[in-house]
């Protein structure tokens, strides 16, 4: 795989530290890495982005973003109550194209969910990603209402044909509850794909070298770590 496109079934979830985890692995063997922010919001000028806080946990090459909108809002939202263009499919698919001609992986990191609007003519992160050919890898939360998000974006998915890789908890519980252990079985079924890994809560607060070292634990193999999915759901039986 070339690119990868991360979305979330909703926001604040761990997109950015999965993302991160996704490069630390990758760079950890070898390969050179790009992480895109096609959209960022509510980020003033001369802050740090999350393709900065990826490229700063992961050591990646190179981070980029297509626009900034100060607001945290949707992009499109963001974008016309700044009176800034807004970023538009094409322009995510054109920018992840040449990043891949330089990069051995690029990783698209979306903004909120996988149909939050870029532009008032509702273009989405699915359609950069169908417009690429490109797998998406779905962040999801542990606990109670996940399944129902989940399900409904591996159905938006399946309904434009773009291949789901799989799913991964953005931010697992130090102590949780059944809901989050019962997930780890029910996930897959919702998705119709493999659950991919698990990323401790507060993972995003380790430094740059203890986030690089734990990074292929949290992750499968199917996308460069080592995690196993029936080994961790041992460690947190019902």
């Amino acid at each position: 795989m070339t690119v990868i496109v991360v979305t979330g079934t909703g926001t604040e979830i761990g997109k950015t530290i999965v993302t991160a985890a996704l490069a630390a692995v990758a760079t950890a063997a070898g390969r050179s890495v790009a992480v895109l922010k096609p959209a960022q919001t509510g980020i003033a000028p001369g802050e740090a982005g999350d393709a900065d806080e990826v490229v700063r946990l992961s050591g990646a090459v190179t981070g980029a973003e297509l626009g900034r909108f100060p607001e945290p809002l949707a992009p499109g939202t963001a974008a016309r109550r700044a009176g800034m263009a807004p970023v538009r499919p094409d322009e995510v698919a054109e920018a992840a194209r040449k990043l891949a001609e330089e990069h051995d992986l690029v990783l698209v990191e979306g903004a909120g969910g996988l149909l939050v609007r870029f532009d008032e003519d509702g273009g989405t992160l699915a359609d950069a990603a169908g417009l690429l050919g490109a797998p998406v890898l779905v962040v999801a939360p542990a606990g109670l209402g996940t399944l129902n998000s989940t399900a409904l974006t591996a159905e938006a998915l399946r309904a434009r044909g773009i291949e789901q890789l799989g799913v991964v908890v953005g931010s697992w519980p130090a102590d949780p509850g059944l809901a989050a252990r019962c997930n780890l079985a029910d996930l897959p079924e919702a998705a119709g794909a493999p659950l991919l890994g698990a990323i401790p809560a507060g993972a995003g607060a380790l430094s740059p070298e203890a986030f690089r070292a734990a990074a292929a634990g949290w992750l499968a193999p199917e996308v460069g770590g080592v995690w196993d999915a029936a080994e961790f759901a041992a460690t947190a039986p019902l």
